[in-house]
């Protein structure tokens, strides 16, 4: 089994707040980012944060200005088609099963064989992506978190036919990144969403009992066990719909009652109520 290992070139395919912090994070480390997306407008949207997040740093003192522009000019929106030139994929589109098999059928046509695919999925099977991609010694989970290019973690998630030689070439990348990979097997939520999201479903649940209000549950947990974040918060910046999927994958997956999404999660995605990203979630983002 071969695979390249001089990662110099990378497809991000995904241009949403993942995927530009992930092509960030790889135009920052001096790789050549081709990013693309479906959705029209997306990449150049996504462009704009991350120069708007280059410039904030610039302005701080945290960021020489040369390296914010070599950044930016590493970063190349680029057509599906385009990805036969690149080192690695990282898929970092929407957590949906068909969408992405669609995506790796349709990869797999035009990237080498010998380039390895990567995932940013939190929660779907690796091993079960790694088959549709037709590469599954080649095929890993390499699971970031929000904010991309600032959060340390990367899970990197091994699948059931993942060659050893490419876990440890994306455990050096992600080194080389400035990231900590700790490695996983892959398992329904892996490490951090098995833990975190009956978390979040319990203070859900603490929230419609009518326990304590939003605020109050989120600073007993920041107060008392020193979470930088409370749970209801952190749920409204991860995306209510992306939690409760999680959760339905955990349920489904596990078949233990303890991840059995809460009804008023439930409501809240169905009444359009996702958090951050919608306006309104546990806290009204609209007001503030």
């Amino acid at each position: 089994m071969q695979h390249r290992t001089n990662i110099r070139t990378v497809g991000v395919i995904g241009a949403g707040t993942m995927g530009s912090g992930i092509a960030q994070v790889f135009a920052q480390n001096g790789r050549k980012v081709l990013l693309y997306d479906a959705l029209d407008g997306a990449v150049e949207r996504a462009v704009g944060m991350i120069g708007k997040f280059l410039d904030k740093a610039v302005g701080k003192g945290k960021l020489e200005a040369s390296a914010a522009e070599a950044t930016k000019a590493n970063i190349k929106p680029s057509a599906l088609g385009d990805m036969s030139g690149v080192d690695l994929v990282v898929e970092a589109i929407s957590e949906d099963p068909p969408i992405k098999h669609a995506l790796l059928r349709e990869l797999q046509k035009t990237v080498a064989e010998d380039v390895i695919f990567a995932s940013n999925t939190s929660s779907i099977s690796v091993s079960d992506l790694g088959r549709v991609s037709g590469r599954p010694d080649r095929f890993i989970g390499m699971h970031f978190f929000n904010p991309v290019p600032l959060m340390a973690l990367v899970e990197v998630v091994v699948g059931l036919q993942t060659a050893e030689p490419v876990v440890e070439t994306i455990t050096a990348l992600a080194k080389d990144l400035g990231k900590t990979p700790l490695r996983v097997k892959d398992h329904p939520g892996f490490v951090s969403n098995r833990i975190l999201m009956p978390m979040i479903n319990e203070a859900v649940l603490c929230y419609s009992d009518g326990v304590a209000d939003g605020e109050t549950i989120d600073g007993v947990m920041k107060l008392g066990m020193n979470h930088p974040m409370g749970p209801l918060a952190l749920a409204d910046l991860i995306g209510l719909d992306v939690c409760l999927f999680i959760l339905e994958v955990l349920h489904r997956d596990l078949g233990e009652d303890r991840y059995r999404p809460t009804p008023l999660l439930r409501t809240m995605v169905r009444a359009g109520f996702l958090g951050r990203k919608s306006g309104k979630g546990f806290y009204d983002y609209d007001n503030k």
